[in-house]
């Protein structure tokens, strides 16, 4: 996905600021509203002003394009120590870089805030399906790989698709290329062709098929959680079923490069009193969002390690050299 980078010129923000002195607080998000990331940005920068860690409303800039491409590059070529802006980021943007999809930038050009929510992958079957545990279609599927096909609602190398190769790999079958996935476009798509027996599972963000597990048409054999979502606690996480595997589609930020520690520092805290406010706690709950904090160093980390992880998967089923 390679795109040309504009520069855009960006409206006049209200005056707010993390610090005394009046400075703008604004918060990018890269894609149009009504989105995800426009979602993040609205919900984080209203609670950042009722909660007091910015002193007046957080104005939101969209900024289509790329695949949130357009609005990386600006950061990085017109922002770069802009203090007063925060940028809405998901797995969806690790992964794009991971694949080289913003024209060779880099995830380390910018500073990765943190992580306070997200939307947890999950796999399911048909409900007259034969495998009643993830243990038995991971173990079918490393019997005869060509027999057993994924659905998924991302493109080949999406994240969708990502979260199988990561599960499978985990569970120690290392044959990326032999796994069978069928992109389609969107969950309920994915959905059809597993009830309807194109194939052996699906896999999705639980919140997109929810409707699906309720009805029965569908039955969930893990949920790539740290813990069993509320809303399903039936559903087993696959680290209980002896695969140390998670897999959200996390809400979050990162923040320009070359700001100040003491700056990031301001941030990191502002964004773990949101993660601990009973909004963000009713915002979760209202959305069908499951906790997912990770905020400062332990952010950036995780980012560095995430990335790594993509690539090498990638390259095996040649989505990068």
């Amino acid at each position: 996905m390679k795109t040309t980078f504009k520069a855009f010129a960006l409206g006049a923000a209200l005056v707010a600021g993390l610090s005394a002195s009046a400075s703008a607080t604004e918060c990018i998000a890269p894609a149009n509203p009504g989105g995800g990331w426009d979602f993040t940005c609205r919900q984080v920068g209203q609670i950042m002003h009722e909660i007091g860690v910015v002193p007046n409303p957080v104005q939101v800039t969209n900024m289509a394009g790329a695949g949130g491409g357009v609005a990386y590059g600006h950061v990085v070529g017109e922002r770069g120590s802009d203090a007063d802006v925060i940028i809405a980021a998901s797995s969806a943007t690790t992964t794009r870089l991971a694949q080289n999809a913003f024209s060779g930038m880099t995830a380390d050009q910018v500073r990765w805030l943190g992580t306070l929510g997200g939307d947890p992958g999950v796999i399911v079957v048909a409900k007259d399906s034969p495998y009643k545990s993830l243990a038995e279609l991971v173990d079918a599927v490393k019997a005869n790989p060509s027999k057993v096909a994924f659905a998924g609602g991302s493109a080949v190398g999406g994240f969708d698709h990502l979260k199988v190769l990561m599960l499978m790999d985990r569970a120690g079958f290392t044959e990326a290329r032999a796994i069978k996935y069928i992109g389609v476009d969107g969950g309920a798509d994915a959905i059809t062709q597993t009830v309807g027996g194109f194939t052996a599972a699906m896999t999705g963000d639980i919140s997109e098929i929810s409707g699906f597990i309720k009805s029965g048409d569908v039955r969930a054999v893990a949920v790539l959680a740290d813990e069993r979502v509320a809303a399903f606690p039936d559903i087993p996480t696959a680290k209980e079923q002896g695969i140390d595997m998670v897999a959200v589609n996390w809400r979050g930020f990162y923040v320009p490069k070359d700001i100040s520690d003491a700056d990031f520092a301001k941030w990191s805290d502002g964004l773990k009193k949101v993660a601990e406010s009973a909004q963000w706690q009713k915002v979760m709950t209202d959305n069908g969002l499951a906790p997912y904090t990770l905020i400062g160093d332990d952010f950036e980390k995780w980012v560095g390690e995430n990335i790594a992880e993509i690539q090498t998967i990638s390259r095996e089923i040649g989505i990068i050299k």
